[in-house]
């Protein structure tokens, strides 16, 4: 254990803050978005600029200490903290500059993809992200970045430009397509594996008000509407995306009150394209069935970003399961539907639609392999409720051991928890060597693992 005397040697050349375990906002600082993971640092570093980067990474290798990285602490798996060890936390670094001219974004590593919404929207541009405004924007780029642009603009890594990043050995970098080539292919769906990535550059793109919001049916119609959905989003315009979902209705206004606390399925949409062809776009799915409710409508496009969190909010009990689909066969939907019953208000599952741009980039391209799926398919139990781990984490396995069989093997590393050395190399599949060996050259000892690992070529 190193001593108190070399942790106060640490917090005397942060400019930031070093918190501890006697420190009142220790509890606080600890915590992250699942709160099923319960962990307690040794100390936690909240950077304000690289040079603490730097000093914050010299400390752990220079010591053999366990060493986490913490840009929003959203990872479902708890990979952003650790017991023990240090934990650099990048929440107060969050400088960041949109260019309309140039049409790209500078953000620091702590902002959340709330942040480059509120700045970009100002000009009517958006970054390709997820769908939760909360997710750090480190952790969610460095997986891949599947979301509501997907079928339009491709992956956030797509749109990734450059980064700048504090290596293993604490010498600073930055990386793009001339520098430094082999590090930026990795970092693009690599996970954290490589560095501590301090900033990012994305291309943005013009996304300013969208036609959005959800359509839902009655969870008897599911295996009818799943069939419909799976023909008709591969043949939608890439301005289309749609992701399908099982949910129990909230009850907000969004809903008619008879809906309410009822288990549905459902498709959330997005639409991009024109404002004046949304009728017409629309006009298949209003058709289909009819729906129990079609609540779409227009929006700006960080109120669709934003639309889950506050029912996804920080506290909640999570477990994941998670693959890569090619095809969603008939026998594969007969098993979502004898499954797909959600045990708590907020268990779901979610299919979203990874075809349109994602798979403009070859599988090699980027660290990122899973370019010829059709979906990313994700199942979670969430409850705020500690009381209801043991349900929400038992139906998530038994959901997922029914769909294991019709996946493609891997699966989208930011849905991973904690699976495996396999579960990893599988979702890499022939990008993992390459990934090995770039690892090797800039984390050789594998400082950087508590993440998805990558273990260095040995």
């Amino acid at each position: 254990m190193t001593d108190t005397s070399a942790f106060d040697g640490l917090r005397s050349r942060l400019r930031g803050q070093l918190i501890e375990p006697d420190d009142a906002d220790y509890e606080a600082a600890r915590k992250v978005f699942n709160a099923m993971i319960d962990r307690y640092p040794r100390a936690i570093a909240r950077c304000v600029d690289v040079a603490d980067v730097m000093v914050a990474v010299d400390f752990p290798r220079e010591r053999r200490l366990m060493l986490a990285v913490r840009c929003g602490g959203h990872n479902g798996g708890g990979l952003s903290t650790c017991d023990n060890g240090l934990v650099i936390d990048l929440s107060r670094m969050k400088g960041i500059r949109a260019d309309p001219q140039t049409r790209t974004v500078h953000a620091q590593g702590g902002c959340t993809w709330g942040d480059i919404d509120h700045a970009t929207h100002a000009f009517g541009l958006a970054c390709p992200s997820g769908i939760i405004s909360i997710t750090g924007v480190g952790g969610l780029t460095l997986g891949g970045g599947i979301g509501h642009l997907s079928r339009r603009c491709g992956l956030t890594i797509d749109n990734l430009l450059g980064a700048d990043l504090v290596l293993a050995d604490g010498s600073f970098v930055s990386v793009g397509p001339q520098a430094h080539p082999d590090l930026y292919w990795a970092i693009r769906g690599g996970g954290g594996n490589f560095g501590v990535v301090t900033s990012f550059e994305f291309r943005l793109l013009p996304v300013d008000e969208v036609i959005a919001g959800p359509t839902v049916w009655p969870y008897e119609r599911a295996a009818e509407v799943l069939r419909w959905y799976r023909d008709f989003i591969a043949n939608a315009p890439r301005e289309l995306n749609g992701f399908f979902t099982f949910l129990k209705i909230p009850p907000i206004p969004l809903f008619p009150d008879a809906l309410h606390e009822t288990i549905m399925c459902g498709v959330v949409w997005r639409w991009s394209g024109p404002a004046d062809s949304a009728d017409e776009v629309f006009a298949p799915v209003r058709a289909f069935g009819p729906p129990a409710h079609h609540a779409v409508g227009a929006m700006p496009y960080p109120a669709l970003q934003s639309f889950f969190d506050p029912l996804y909010c920080t506290g909640h009990q999570w477990y994941w399961r998670a693959d890569f689909i090619d095809g969603l066969s008939d026998a594969a939907i007969e098993q979502h539907v004898a499954h797909g019953r959600v045990p708590t208000a907020l268990s779901t599952m979610h299919l979203y639609p990874i075809d349109g741009a994602v798979h403009d980039t070859g599988c090699h391209d980027t660290a990122f392999s899973y370019r010829t799926s059709k979906w990313a398919e994700v199942i979670v139990g969430v409850d705020p409720d500690p009381d209801k781990k043991t349900l929400i984490t038992d139906w998530t396995r038994r959901y997922h051991d029914a769909m294991h069989g019709y996946g493609a093997g891997g699966t989208y590393v930011n849905f991973m928890m904690d699976e495996g050395q396999e579960r990893v190399q599988a979702t890499y599949r022939d990008n993992y060597a390459r990934l090995a060996e770039v690892k090797r050259r800039y984390d050789p000892e594998n400082l950087f693992h508590v993440n998805q690992n990558i273990r260095p070529t040995e």
